[in-house]
């Protein structure tokens, strides 16, 4: 497993054990990125759970510009 992998199964362990909003937006935004990484074409249940988790960290990422009036920050 590469350091990416790790990375990515750990903020999606603290997403499932606390929730989407136990990170921190630079997390959210480290964990969207990996997750477009990975390529779960082989398996549709995968992707559309992968689909559904993005719109998720989406929101979370435009709820905590909003809260903390952070709107429009590019990385």
């Amino acid at each position: 497993m590469s350091s990416e992998d790790l990375e990515r199964l750990r903020l999606l362990d603290v997403v499932m054990n606390r929730g989407i909003h136990a990170l921190s937006r630079d997390e959210l935004e480290r964990l969207h990125s990996l997750l477009e990484q990975k390529d779960y074409s082989n398996d549709t249940k995968a992707q559309k759970s992968k689909a559904k988790l993005l719109k998720k960290i989406s929101i979370a990422i435009y709820d905590y510009d909003v809260k903390y009036g952070n709107s429009f920050k590019t990385s």
